[in-house]
Formats: C-alpha cells, sequence, structure tokens
C-alpha cells in the first residue's frame, strides 16, 4: 500500500497529457523519481508538444498499448477520466501494481512538504502562480504543481504548471469539483470565494468547511465574499478588497488599459493584467506571503514582473483596432468577471463563449444567463456556439442557444452560432476599430487551436 512519498520509485501515469497528470508527472521526475507514461492523443507519426516536453523532463512516454508498464513498476497513477476497462489499468492489475488517482497522489506529495493548498470556485491558478512569483523573487524557492501554465516557466521550454524548489513550500490547488479537497491537509489554506460551480452551495460549503478542519496552521479567507467570511477563524489573517477590519484590504482600483493599480494597507501595486479580480487574487497571494515573512514592498515589487498564466485573460494581440483575449472562463461568475476586465480595454466588448457539457449547463443555465446579462453593456454582446460535448451518456436537452434566447429577452445584443467555425465570418460587421474580442471555454483541447486560427483571419 502506497502511504508516502517514499514507497515508490517507478511510476507510470495513464492519461500523462492532462494538465493535472502531466504536473504531477513533472514534479515526481524533478524530485528525482523514474516516471513513465502514456497518453491516447500521443499518436504514432503525429508530432506533439506535450509529449515533446515530458521526454525533456525526463518521462518516458508511450502509446496507450500497455508498454510502459512492467514489472517493475511500483505504482500506477489514473485520472478520474480513467475507467477500469482501459487495457492498461487490467495490467497494472493483473501484475499486482498498486493503482491510485491522481488526486490520491498529490495528497501524498503534499503531505510530504509544507504545503499551502489554494482554493475557491474561482481564481486558484492564478493565485497560486501569483504566490509562487512572490515566493520565488523573495528567495524561498519554492515548488509549484499547478492547474494552469505559468508564462514565467513556459518561457523556459516547459509545460510550466509544475516546478521544483529546493526550498520547504509546495502551492497546490485544492480541487472542490471532485471533492478530492477533502483529502489535503495543509500548513496553509487559502479560500478565495464561493460561488455555485459543480456542485449546490450547500455541497461546497461542506466541502471547504471540512478543507477549513484540515487546514494545521493557518487558514485565510476572502471576508468580502459573505460564503468565505463565514469559515473565517481569525480576521486578522483574512483579507478584502472592500472596507473591513480584515488584516490585508486592497483599494483604490485602478485599471489603464492592459495593467491595473491598487493599494495593500497603503503599498502600491502595479501589475500587468485586467481586472479587479485579479486585484483579488493578487491580495489573496500577498496576504499569504506576508505572514509567511514577505513583506507588502517585496510583494509588490515581485508582482510588477508576473507575467501571467496560459489562457487566462491571455492576450494574444492587436489587429485591426481589436484586442484579441483567450481566457479559460468557463462558469457564470468567472465569465462576467472576464467580460467585466475587459470593458476597461475598449468602448465594446464583443464576447464568444462555449459552454462545456450538457449537465453543468444545465445546472448553471440561469446564473448563465443572470451573471452575462448584468455585466453587459448595451454595445457590448455575447456569442455562444454549441456546447462543447466529450462523449458519454449525456442527454442533449439544452443547447446554448437557449441561454443566448433568454439574455436577449433581457434586452442585451446575444447571438448564437453553431459551429464555432463560423464565428470569425459572422462578426464581420459587428467588430469595431477599437473593440476586444474575448474568447472564453475550458475543457475542449481544441481551444488553443481555435483562438490561433481566428488571430490569423482577424
Amino acid at each position: 500500500m502506497i502511504q508516502s512519498i517514499s514507497d515508490f520509485q517507478k511510476v507510470f501515469f495513464i492519461g500523462v497529457a492532462g494538465t493535472g497528470m502531466s504536473a504531477i508527472a513533472q514534479y515526481l521526475s524533478g524530485s528525482g523519481k523514474e516516471v513513465a507514461g502514456s497518453d491516447r492523443y500521443f499518436i504514432p507519426g503525429e508530432e506533439n508538444d506535450t509529449r515533446k516536453k515530458l521526454e525533456a523532463a525526463g518521462i518516458s512516454c508511450f502509446l496507450q498499448d500497455g508498454s510502459g508498464i512492467t514489472g517493475d513498476t511500483d505504482l500506477v497513477v489514473v485520472s478520474t477520466a480513467v475507467e477500469d476497462t482501459v487495457p492498461e489499468v487490467q495490467l497494472a492489475k493483473k501484475l499486482n501494481i498498486p493503482i491510485i488517482k491522481r488526486s490520491e497522489l498529490l495528497a501524498i506529495i503534499a503531505a510530504s512538504k509544507r504545503t499551502i493548498a489554494v482554493a475557491g470556485t474561482s481564481g486558484k491558478s492564478t493565485t497560486s502562480a501569483m504566490l509562487f512569483q512572490v515566493m520565488e523573487f523573495a528567495g524561498m524557492k519554492p515548488s509549484i504543481i499547478s492547474g494552469a501554465g505559468l508564462v514565467s516557466i513556459i518561457r523556459e521550454g516547459k509545460i510550466g504548471n509544475a516546478k521544483v524548489g529546493s526550498g520547504d513550500w509546495l502551492i497546490i490547488e485544492a480541487d472542490e469539483s471532485d471533492g478530492s479537497i477533502v483529502q489535503y491537509h495543509p500548513e496553509v489554506g487559502l479560500l478565495l470565494n464561493i460561488d455555485k460551480d459543480h456542485q449546490e452551495i450547500e455541497e461546497l460549503i461542506a466541502i471547504f468547511t471540512t478543507f477549513k478542519k484540515n487546514t494545521k496552521v493557518l487558514f485565510i479567507v476572502n471576508q468580502q465574499h459573505y460564503l468565505t467570511k463565514g469559515l473565517s477563524q481569525k480576521v486578522q489573517q483574512d483579507f478584502t478588497s472592500a472596507t473591513g477590519e480584515a488584516g490585508f484590504v486592497a483599494s483604490d482600483f485602478e485599471q489603464d488599459g492592459l495593467s491595473i493599480r491598487f493599494t495593500v494597507n497603503g503599498t502600491a501595486f502595479m501589475l500587468n493584467t485586467v481586472g479587479k479580480h485579479n486585484m483579488e487574487n493578487a491580495l489573496a497571494a500577498t496576504a499569504v506571503a506576508q505572514q509567511l515573512g514577505v513583506s507588502l514592498e517585496t510583494c509588490a515589487k515581485a508582482l510588477e514582473t508576473y507575467e501571467g498564466i496560459y489562457r487566462r485573460h491571455q492576450v494574444l494581440g492587436k489587429k485591426h483596432g481589436v484586442y484579441l483575449i483567450d481566457d479559460y472562463a468557463h462558469n457564470p461568475a468567472k465569465c462576467a468577471a472576464s467580460i467585466a476586465a475587459c470593458q476597461y480595454i475598449a468602448p465594446k466588448v464583443v464576447a464568444w463563449f462555449q459552454p462545456h457539457g450538457y449537465g453543468p449547463t444545465r445546472f448553471l443555465k440561469n446564473d448563465f444567463i443572470k451573471e452575462i446579462a448584468a455585466v453587459l453593456r448595451p454595445e457590448d454582446e455575447i456569442w455562444m456556439s454549441e456546447i462543447f460535448y466529450a462523449g458519454g451518456t449525456a442527454v442533449k436537452d439544452i443547447s446554448s442557444n437557449d441561454l443566448i434566447t433568454e439574455i436577449r429577452a433581457l434586452g442585451k445584443n446575444a447571438f448564437f452560432i453553431e459551429d464555432r467555425n463560423d464565428l470569425l465570418a459572422a462578426l464581420a460587421e459587428h467588430l469595431t476599430e477599437d473593440c476586444v474580442l474575448l474568447l472564453m471555454g475550458a475543457r475542449d483541447p481544441g481551444l488553443e487551436t481555435f483562438s490561433k486560427k481566428i488571430w490569423e483571419q482577424l
């Protein structure tokens, strides 16, 4: 039975190209483990950038045919998407090799370090990246296992979602979507927000309450959010971007194009990113770092050089007066915040969104309609293409057009374009010489290619 990181040396990942899996695989490889993995996207004769970067990190990559699993393999790791019927799982069972889920392995890794777990329904990846930036700048040499690629690490030729530092601290994202957050017992727990996403609010409160109980030393929450505020342990450790009694308060927010300015307890901050939500993310990272001994001045200086993370308000460029921005927003609060952030950049925002999953879209339908309609200015527009379907037995009784119809009924400029490949042609008369074209969506591996195609053809 695998109970600690010292219980195995040779580990194999089934589905190693996935964001969560590849991050842990790279971390273990960088920590001295012998790591291998397979993925259904590793197709013979086809170049695969993720495979190339994994191999450069010392990870052996195989076709998903069982050839990488041997009797010497100590541990096999699977994601929630890998079913027991997969031949490699069957082979591991035949060879009596322990099989655990990705989240279980992350909990084992977290137990081996002084861990900071970042939780909340929005902003985990960004806040983790900002905190990593501050701690690294301060000379603390932290490690990180992230749900998105940090641009600063991508520039090193890596995937960007993991890095092994020589310091004591490890920063991880604690994911509530599959309930795995309850497995972690971090030294520091950070809770950003609680909004309806994946589960009902009551279920989320229960999950985050367990997270609070499992946090060993320091639990920090966003006092501005009334749901997280209810889980506060000590107000003077908390943060808020509203007037209050929390220990860390951000104020004086300004956005000038693609940069934001604000103050934290009187110290001036400037970041090359957009949106009030990123002020809150930076404030959260600062609250943690300051309590670990990093001064506010050092936090501010570190975040001046923050380069962002992949597909989080990633500016692809400006062409013919149109800013093209690609974003991972996929729940109602994130979509609304993403649109709002772009409103500071230009007088018109044309937003496109591809919902993912029929079940999640049905579950959040009314919230999508309410949040998106509320944030749109008279000149702004929202476009949607049909729901991304990843396979399975989903009941297809809802369409993106249902959301668009109801948003339009509220007096907003809302349009449905079933096939996203027809989007740019349909937008021809809607884009001005001073506007933002915002692309939003998640889970679909083709979104990166889609955004690049839009940029090329814009």
